[in-house]
C-alpha cells in the first residue's frame, strides 16, 4: 500500500515504535515518517534498523534514530525512552508492537516458554507504559498504544499463552489508560485480525534465511488463504495496522482513551467458536 499525505498529521511529534524492523512496525515507521514525525525506531537487529534509518533519512530528512533493544528486560525499556528525550528532548507516542507468535496448548506449555511469552508480550507493554508515563507526565501528556490481537477475544486465533498475554494486554490498555487519563497520557490498544506478516512463517528470522522470490511466493499464498477468512475478501497488510496507529497518535483521536480498536476485516464478528469435530474427543 502507497503512502498518501494530506497532511502532515504528526508533525514535530516524537514517537517510539518497538520491533520496528519488520512487519507492522516497520510499515508504522514507513508510515509515521510521512507524517512528519520524529522517530526513534526500535528493536534487535541492528542491521535492519540501521538500513531503515538511512532510508527514511534519505526520503525525509534527519529526524530518526535507530536503538537496540531487547524488550523483555526493564532496563532496555526504560533506556530507550530516555534515548528519545535525549535524541529529540519529548516523547509524544509509544507503540508497544515488538512480540511474536507462538503454538502452546493447555497440556504442552512449560515453565521456560511461559516465562518467555509474558516477558514478551505483556513484560514489554507493563514497562513501556511504565516509562512512558514517567516522561509524558512532565511534557504534559502523550498516546501510549499497545498492540493486542483478536486473539484477546476469541478462541482458535492464536496459541494459549499467546491469547492470554493478548488478553492482559487488552485489559491492562483499559486500566493503565483509566490512571494515566488525567494527566493527558492516553492509552489505547489494537487488536489486529490476520494481518499478512512473516510472523506466519516464522518470523523476520526465518524470512532473512530465504530467497526474495521465496518470500514473495509464501506471502502471496498466505494473503490468498487470508482472503477467505473475513467479511472484506483481502487478506489484511501491514500498512492496515500502520493507518490505525497513526489515528491513534494523532491528535484526531484526542477523546479516545481506554479503547481496543479491532482492525480485522470483520473477522472477529464471524467466527465460529463451536469445536470441530477433529477437535473433539472421539466417544
Amino acid at each position: 500500500m502507497s503512502v498518501h499525505i494530506h497532511a502532515a498529521r504528526l508533525q514535530d511529534k516524537v514517537a517510539i515504535i518497538t520491533g520496528a524492523t519488520s512487519g507492522i512496525g516497520e510499515a508504522t515507521a514507513r508510515v509515521f515518517a510521512a507524517h512528519g514525525a520524529k522517530l526513534v525506531i526500535a528493536g534487535r537487529s541492528q542491521e535492519r534498523g540501521e538500513a531503515l534509518v538511512q532510508e527514511l533519512k534519505t526520503q525525509y530528512g534527519d529526524r530518526f534514530v535507530f536503538h537496540a533493544v531487547n524488550v523483555i528486560h526493564e532496563q532496555e525499556v526504560s533506556a530507550l525512552i530516555d534515548a528519545a528525550v535525549t535524541h529529540f528532548g519529548k516523547l509524544d507516542c509509544l507503540f508497544n508492537n515488538a512480540g511474536a507468535g507462538e503454538r502452546s496448548s493447555v497440556e504442552s506449555v512449560t515453565e521456560a516458554e511461559f516465562d518467555r511469552v509474558m516477558r514478551l508480550l505483556v513484560g514489554s507493554v507493563v514497562f513501556g507504559m511504565k516509562h512512558a508515563a514517567r516522561v509524558m507526565k512532565a511534557s504534559g501528556g502523550g498516546s501510549i498504544i499497545n498492540n493486542a490481537s483478536i486473539a484477546a477475544h476469541r478462541i482458535h486465533q492464536g496459541g494459549y499463552l499467546y491469547s492470554g498475554a493478548k488478553a492482559a494486554v487488552s485489559h491492562l490498555t483499559r486500566l493503565a489508560g483509566a490512571e494515566l487519563g488525567p494527566f493527558n497520557i492516553r492509552v489505547n490498544a489494537i487488536s489486529p485480525g490476520a494481518i499478512a506478516t512473516p510472523i506466519f512463517w516464522g518470523g523476520s528470522t526465518r524470512a532473512d534465511k530465504l530467497s526474495h522470490d521465496e518470500n514473495a511466493g509464501k506471502m502471496a499464498k498466505l494473503q490468498g488463504n487470508l482472503a477467505n477468512a473475513t467479511p472484506i475478501p483481502r487478506s489484511g497488510i501491514a500498512d492496515d495496522i500502520a493507518y490505525a496507529a497513526l489515528f491513534l497518535a494523532s491528535d484526531e483521536s484526542s477523546y479516545i482513551n481506554c479503547h481496543d480498536l479491532v482492525v480485522d476485516g470483520g473477522r472477529i464478528a464471524m467466527f465460529n467458536e463451536r469445536l470441530s469435530q477433529q477437535q473433539r474427543p472421539q466417544q
